[in-house]
């Protein structure tokens, strides 16, 4: 079946740009009295497979070259014309788009990479100026889905003669690293980094080393500095229920230990900024931040700090190999929610997942090496 239009089924969700952009891709929908009347067709039909669907014909040429086997062998792709630059020795739109590139100076062929496939992104998304997308925002950010992602794919397969695979927004998620994986495509070299400082060697007999660290614990505790001085001190980390967390204190409270949905304590360790975070920072947006566990918050935050605290630029690390392991024991907090908004409804999975705590800091800094959560009860931090 193609798309179901109207009040039911699937196309009841979507908006009418989505509706548009499936018609585009030459599967025209169709409401539910079509549909029916197709139906009745197939069941009469004699034939073994029936595929009740109605094709534009003209959608499916424009995009010949991309389209999926079952749909190639349905419509006649017109025999192209010579020119006289399509004979022997021309070049290829892959060849020509490279020669061009190879012409420019390293920030202008950044730019220009950068320019096109912000164009396509602006395009798809029905954009009428690309300084609309920004370069670093993910494409998860600015409103793709599968369909747009799709899109996006034949667009850039066109205008640059590549073979793109279907996951591409997936597998470089910004426009930034999508221009470098496609310069790095027609170039056939690995896109221009910074120069990094050298690092120091460990020896040998050294796998694994320290160097460097970043921490949130009770009693304002926001450094390694600040922890040593709450320990060499011997300070109390111990205080009052923070004030901001909603929570009725005074309900709460009961002298009596045991009594059910009551604490007879009226302190705790508590990180009293845990509420503190600053989602745009990292590009993710206010409702997603809401859905998301503290943990994943504190997490990404200590992770930069971790970066940063070593004198390394966390940016610069996009794309390397390195892998994060995160030792996480709860994910029980969206289970304790009670009234959540319709519109921060659906990113509470992602939100409170164990898995996701080590994948938001890959994601987030660029990082594809291994990203594993370990949750070995009181010892996962181990």
């Amino acid at each position: 079946w193609g798309l179901w239009t109207g009040e039911h089924g699937m196309g009841a969700g979507l908006d009418p740009a989505a509706v548009q952009r499936i018609a585009d891709l030459g599967l025209t929908p169709l409401g539910a009295r079509e549909n029916l009347a197709l139906l009745d067709l197939a069941l009469h039909d004699t034939a073994a497979v029936s595929v009740p669907v109605r094709l534009n014909t003209r959608a499916l040429q424009q995009r010949a070259a991309t389209l999926p086997a079952v749909l190639r062998g349905l419509i006649r792709t017109p025999a192209r014309r010579a020119s006289a630059g399509s004979g022997p020795g021309a070049l290829s739109v892959e060849q020509s788009l490279a020669q061009h590139l190879a012409a420019l100076p390293a920030p202008d062929r950044a730019d220009a990479l950068l320019g096109l496939v912000r164009n396509h992104v602006a395009a798809v998304l029905r954009h009428s100026d690309a300084d609309a997308i920004s370069p670093q925002r993910p494409f998860s950010d600015i409103g793709f889905d599968s369909l747009g992602a799709v899109e996006l794919r034949n667009r850039l397969n066109s205008a640059t003669g590549l073979r793109l695979p279907a996951t591409l927004i997936f597998d470089y998620p910004n426009p930034k690293a999508l221009a470098e994986h496609i310069g790095s495509k027609l170039m056939a070299v690995e896109p221009a980094v910074p120069r990094k400082p050298a690092v120091p060697r460990t020896p040998a007999d050294e796998p694994i080393a320290i160097v460097s660290m970043a921490c949130r614990y009770p009693g304002g505790v926001t450094s390694p500095e600040d922890l040593w001085d709450l320990v060499s001190q011997g300070r109390d980390a111990v205080s009052f229920f923070p004030d901001d967390r909603g929570w009725d204190t005074d309900a709460l409270y009961d002298p009596r230990p045991g009594t059910s949905g009551k604490t007879s304590t009226r302190e705790g360790g508590f990180l009293y900024d845990a509420a503190d975070f600053d989602p745009e920072f990292f590009g993710i947006s206010p409702r997603e931040a809401q859905a998301m566990d503290p943990q994943q918050r504190l997490l990404l935050e200590t992770a930069w700090e971790a970066f940063e605290r070593a004198g390394i630029d966390p940016q610069s690390r996009h794309g390397s190999d390195a892998g994060v392991f995160a030792g996480v024991m709860y994910h029980d907090w969206s289970t304790r929610l009670t009234d959540v908004p319709e519109e921060v409804a659906g990113y509470l999975g992602n939100g409170g997942l164990a898995s996701v705590v080590s994948g938001r800091v890959a994601y987030a800094l660029g990082l594809e090496g291994p990203a594993v959560t370990v949750d070995t009860a009181c010892s996962s931090s181990l």
